[in-house]
């Protein structure tokens, strides 16, 4: 059993194999620690924007996360759900992180050694009781593991942000495409949509193994037909609303996007920049034209609902996405990923990191869901139109502050993943949210229409 072969989380009806937990903490780890790598002190105590945290914090805070439920809350009698102390976030807002003792690279190296040798003594020792909800199909290591990886995708937030030297990675994969026979991603068809007949579907899961709180209960939702983006909005296509003045025209932003366009100046997605007549963006140290074939990334909700408008279309609500990349018409149920029930690799969609890049549309044949829809796993998470709240039944597990501190209307869904999100922290069920302001993410959007 290798760390290539087991990437994923996955749910278990029994307890699952303790060689298996130990080879994807450890892959997880590992994976953390090859994105700083190359990294100075410097780099990582410093502050590279106020949105973020200083990327020692992140990685001191998985440590600790990790030492609280794998060691101190394993047992059910939970204590706290964030470790008091240097490395909670609500003690600590992000922007105040930089100013805390933080320790070298040196001393957490250390840290993070020790705290996985009590874990993995811990995991040697344990044995398994049904009866207690975070053991249940290895849910509290599931839990520890997507944290990680959550975190991985936080880090990259971060180092796209880097001031000084651009983050250069210390390891690229070319595409699945480009690896067997070139890049096959092609100018799409401008605002080509595929339809969503309506009808009674499945939203969320009942997993207990592997899904956050808030995927959960599974209940069945009436939709009136749709249609749907067949693939997320292309730099192409959103050139066109920049250059129709879209930035500019008030009719087309709701209130808060004017405020928030007056306030920024913004009149392009983030990391965009004019040279002349022509458009460039950078994603980490690569600069280039931006091209037209690859969706369009690092755009808030604002810019999304904006450029829906001007195309006579609106943004879906998270429902419609998650029956446009789930729902089998056929079969009359839900899909885990797009493609069918397989767990996510980056041979299937753009994901897992490495890649360090948005892919061309089309680039993944076999990322396309039942109705048609290509590329809702992976590439650009996808802005909806709806608030973050819980679902009918919804019970807080096995803390509040994960999800229920969050739900309201300040708050938009994402979902759908990035090329920054690791496999195992993905699937058509999950739900991603931030503030509708929010552009250092790796967001991009589809839009919809009433049928």
């Amino acid at each position: 059993m290798t760390a290539s072969r087991i990437t994923t989380p996955r749910s278990f009806s029994a307890s699952p194999p303790k060689q298996e937990i130990a080879v994807l903490l450890t892959e997880a780890r590992e994976r953390t620690l090859l994105l700083i790598s190359g990294l100075s002190d410097e780099d990582l105590h410093r502050q590279h924007d106020p949105l973020m945290s200083p990327i020692i914090w992140d990685v001191g805070h998985i440590a600790h996360f990790e030492e609280l439920w794998l060691t101190q809350n394993l047992d059910g009698a939970i204590e706290f759900s964030e470790m008091p102390g240097m490395y909670n976030p609500f003690e600590h807002p992000r922007a105040t992180r930089a100013s805390l003792a933080l320790p070298t690279l040196a001393q957490m190296m250390e840290r993070l050694r020790e705290i996985r040798v009590r874990v993995f003594d811990r995991l040697d020792s344990l044995e398994w009781n049904d009866d207690n909800p975070l053991l249940k199909g290895g849910y509290v290591y599931n839990m520890v593991l997507q944290h990680e990886y959550q975190h991985n995708e936080t880090i990259l937030q971060t180092l796209h942000l880097k001031k000084g030297a651009p983050y250069k990675p210390p390891h690229r994969i070319a595409f699945a495409a480009q690896a067997e026979s070139g890049v096959k991603g092609r100018t799409p068809e401008s605002g080509a949509m595929v339809s969503f007949a309506g009808g009674l579907v499945t939203i969320g899961t009942d997993d207990r193994a592997a899904a956050y709180d808030n995927e959960r209960p599974q209940y069945q939702v009436e939709l009136r037909p749709f249609l749907i983006d067949r693939t997320a909005v292309t730099n192409g296509q959103y050139l066109d609303f920049i250059s129709d003045d879209g930035y500019d025209r008030q009719e087309l932003w709701s209130d808060a996007g004017r405020q928030w366009v007056t306030e920024t100046g913004a009149v392009a997605p983030k990391h965009w920049f004019r040279d002349g007549d022509s458009w460039f963006h950078r994603t980490m140290d690569v600069t280039r034209a931006v091209d037209p074939t690859r969706p369009v990334c690092h755009v808030c909700y604002h810019e999304a609902e904006a450029f829906a408008k001007w195309a006579g279309k609106r943004l879906p609500t998270e429902f419609e996405w998650e029956a446009a990349a789930s729902w089998d018409p056929s079969s009359g149920r839900a899909r885990g990923f797009p493609w069918g029930d397989s767990a996510p690799t980056s041979k299937l969609a753009n994901i897992d990191q490495l890649s360090f890049d948005i892919a061309p549309v089309d680039t993944y044949d076999s990322n396309m869901s039942p109705v048609g829809c290509y590329g809702m796993i992976g590439d650009v998470w996808e802005w909806t139109s709806s608030d973050f709240s819980g679902y009918p039944g919804f019970q807080s597990f096995p803390y509040k502050e994960y999800s229920e501190e969050f739900f309201g209307p300040e708050y938009k869904v994402l979902r759908g993943g990035s090329w920054a999100t690791r496999p195992g922290a993905i699937r058509n069920t999950f739900r991603n949210w931030d503030y509708p302001i929010r552009r250092q993410i790796f967001s991009g959007f589809r839009c919809a229409r009433d049928a």
